[in-house]
């Protein structure tokens, strides 16, 4: 990862006021320092973020669909550093998330995290979500991660971001060229799935649950990537977060496919023991 959290605010802030004087004084900071910080920046990726006008600067088209992907990194960064901040000692900290955010978001945050936390000591292990629900009500951890409500009278949720599940298959599988699943295609191809108690699985069974009885499961895995490879291999279709399949979709091996009339969202929830959230006043 080549930018800072601070370089992210300066991004946002030159956005904001279009030039740089008002946006250092909005940062408190000299306009060389933010000048520089927003080249850097641009020189980090070899990318031109914003349009030199005399005295303005101006987002071009690169900046512009950039811009909303940093506000909302920035605001999750600001809520992930809010909900370890309810702990009241940066000493150790113990995270469970689920496969997913696990590998794909909590390293991230955390990254942030630590960078404005240096002396703080976190420990991050990755679980189905049922595994990390066990260990936030044993107190095993401080806080999970997890994909998917979980109902229990000890256990309180706060949500944190959206999601999207996306059906996917090889892009030399027959269904490639297809796009959209029909009823029939759904039912006849094989899936290759994450296993029953995880997020992922019931966001699926739910949205095709007209269709589970018909509907052939030919492989079940715990890992994403080993989901990915099969698909990729020819083995079936597969269903998994887009944040997992984008770099894939981008290259092109692997083929998003359609559900008509269906939505497979959901939303990720940060986890903690109710008597330590209700302790914390929040």
């Amino acid at each position: 990862m080549k930018f800072t959290i601070k370089q992210l605010r300066i991004f946002l802030e030159v956005a904001r006021h279009e030039n740089l004087s008002r946006a250092a004084t909005s940062l408190h900071m000299s306009q060389s320092a933010v000048s520089e910080a927003l080249l850097n920046l641009e020189q980090a990726y070899q990318v031109v973020l914003f349009d030199r006008l005399s005295n303005r600067l101006e987002l071009n088209a690169t900046g512009n669909s950039l811009r909303q992907e940093a506000e909302k990194l920035l605001a999750h960064c600001h809520s992930f550093d809010e909900k370890l901040a309810a702990h009241k000692e940066l000493g150790h900290l113990k995270v469970d998330a689920s496969f997913t955010i696990g590998n794909h978001l909590a390293t991230r945050y955390l990254a942030l995290y630590l960078a404005e936390h240096p002396d703080a000591d976190v420990q991050l292990e990755t679980a189905n979500t049922p595994d990390v629900v066990a260990k936030i009500l044993n107190y095993e951890v401080d806080i999970g991660m997890i994909e998917s409500e979980v109902q229990h009278r000890d256990l309180e949720l706060i949500p944190w971001r959206e999601d999207e599940l996306v059906v996917f298959c090889s892009a030399s599988h027959p269904l490639a060229a297809q796009k959209t699943l029909r009823p029939k295609d759904i039912k006849n191809a094989a899936w290759i799935l994450r296993e029953p108690d995880s997020g992922a699985r019931h966001t699926f069974e739910k949205a095709l649950s007209e269709l589970l009885p018909d509907i052939n499961i030919y492989l079940e895995f715990k890992h994403n990537e080993a989901i990915k490879n099969a698909v990729e291999s020819g083995l079936g279709i597969g269903c998994l977060s887009r944040i997992v399949l984008q770099r894939n979709f981008d290259n092109g091996d692997l083929v998003p496919l359609k559900l008509p009339r269906r939505k497979l969202r959901r939303t990720f929830y940060f986890a903690l023991p109710k008597k330590t959230f209700q302790q914390t006043g929040r």
